[in-house]
């Protein structure tokens, strides 16, 4: 039998289409790397998580909004729906922060610290004292306080949201205290304005989340110091407090309305600016837990980075910090989605998880549960994504987590890049504002295979760099990124 040529050839085509697609690039997918469990929570229980602390006995406390604390047993069991939830204490006032400290588990309630134990071992708490009440309530819905876990100084850092968005009416509202374990509290950082949640980096600083609002364009990942003014001057009046005085001294400048953030972090001695700015309505609208990654490796490869949660969109994003010129700044890559509910409190567990809680009331949620508590185990592969982001004098360095393809990690076609910031002004949030388009130079691979530098004409101090990074597939598999977004906030350019 012969074979025509127009015969041969559709063949021959057929033969290279079938090589093609079995060298097309591959879209990866979270489950291909995360999994999140859904914790099945017993019909008579209400878990609008506030609060989640791992006990030295392996279960774990969750506290409600509604002023209960449960123990759940069994949770990291290999056994999936082997959980049991227990009663461990009633009648608190919205506990927004648990940490296990010395036989001990303090929560941070709206009016105060107290620390808790089960004195007799059946399994109900029966003992309560106050450690801190220092600071005032008035009632009003928007006075939370939340409570870290305790610093390597033995302070546990609690920040206590305003009067409303506006304005302060009873003491330390719009503040941030430290509380030490013999119950001293401590003034520290004025300006404070919603809080959503509260937690501790690999060294022990505290972070905290301010949300959207006056004087807060956006969201974002705010770094806690003593001394520091973090932007809204709703709480000045407690400055005439003796031991705010005795503390921090004078009342710190006013901020200048319709101004932007740099401006004021240079006229402004005690400003100290978000870490990161978090694009609102992009990877979250409701900035909220924090947890370090101290897994050493057991929960992929971010060592000691932050994931940071987001209540409103029911996500975890994740942070890659850097400290320059005594401020830190760095990039917010989107991580993980699809949980329950909206995302309030987040911990990292001894077993290298994360174990999220969510509560939808009076905020809303994509989630679609009123509740939930998620726990997110890794599966030991690695994921491509982009490990880093860190300034240079002249652009950024991108590092991955697996070896990249020359052709298009040097291509300036794999790119994208706006910048953008917000006002900082007493109004209600901000439009983004000052966008800018600046020119990629050029991409150069480095030697290891894993990093890439950017030269960059037109980067802008104060802003949020947009960097899209589609193009760029890895070497061997020639995947795709699972995430090609990063949002890096410029305060400091580096020195040549």
């Amino acid at each position: 039998m012969t074979t025509s040529p127009h015969s041969l050839s559709l063949f021959l085509s057929c033969i290279l289409i079938t090589s093609f697609l079995s060298h097309a690039i591959a879209e990866p997918i979270q489950e291909d790397y995360y999994q999140i469990e859904s914790i099945e929570i017993p019909e008579n229980i209400v878990l609008e998580a506030g609060g989640i602390e791992q006990m030295p006995s392996g279960q774990v406390a969750v506290s409600t909004r509604r002023g209960d604390i449960f123990m759940v047993s069994n949770l990291f069991d290999e056994v999936k729906g082997n959980e049991t939830f227990s009663l461990w204490a009633r009648g608190l006032h919205e506990v927004l922060g648990l940490a296990y400290a010395d036989g001990w588990l303090y929560a941070t309630q709206r009016p105060e610290v107290t620390r808790i134990k089960d004195s007799d071992g059946d399994g109900r708490a029966d003992v309560f004292d106050t450690v801190s009440d220092g600071w005032g309530v008035s009632g009003d819905y928007h006075e939370y306080a939340f409570g870290s876990r305790f610093d390597p100084q033995g302070n546990m850092w609690v920040v206590l949201c305003l009067t409303g968005s506006f304005r302060s009416n009873v003491p330390y509202r719009g503040w941030c205290v430290r509380v030490s374990k013999d119950g001293t509290m401590i003034p520290t950082a004025s300006g404070i304005r919603s809080p959503g949640g509260i937690g501790l980096n690999a060294k022990g600083e505290a972070f905290y989340c301010d949300n959207q609002g006056p004087w807060n364009g956006t969201s974002s990942l705010k770094h806690l110091t003593a001394g520091s003014f973090q932007g809204h001057p709703g709480g000045f009046d407690w400055f005439e407090l003796d031991e705010v005085q005795d503390a921090l001294g004078e009342k710190h400048g006013e901020p200048i309305d319709g101004s932007r953030f740099h401006e004021e972090m240079d006229r402004l001695p005690n400003y100290r600016p978000p870490a990161i700015l978090l694009p609102h309505g992009v990877v979250g609208n409701s900035a909220s837990g924090i947890a370090p990654d101290m897994s050493q490796g057991k929960f992929g490869p971010f060592e000691e980075q932050l994931f940071v949660s987001d209540q409103t969109h029911s996500v975890v994003n994740r942070c890659f910090l850097e400290k320059i010129d005594g401020y830190y700044q760095g990039a917010c890559f989107p991580f993980l989605k699809g949980f329950g509910s909206g995302n309030v409190p987040l911990i990292q567990a001894s077993d290298g998880s994360l174990v999220s809680g969510g509560t939808d009331r009076g905020w809303g949620a994509r989630g679609g549960k009123r509740f939930a508590l998620d726990r997110v185990t890794w599966n030991g592969k690695t994921p491509f994504e982009i490990l880093e982001m860190r300034a240079k004098p002249d652009g950024f360095e991108l590092e991955f987590t697996k070896k990249v393809d020359r052709h298009s990690v040097e291509s300036l076609d794999s790119y994208e890049l706006k910048t953008y910031t917000y006002i900082f002004q007493g109004k209600y949030g901000s439009p983004k504002v000052d966008e800018t388009i600046p020119e990629i130079l050029s991409a150069k691979m480095g030697k290891s295979g894993k990093t890439v530098r950017l030269k960059i004409k037109g980067l802008q101090r104060g802003h949020i760099h947009e960097l899209k990074s589609g193009g760029v597939l890895s070497r061997k598999e020639e995947l795709s990124l699972l995430h090609d977004s990063a949002y890096y906030t410029l305060w400091n350019i580096p020195s040549p």
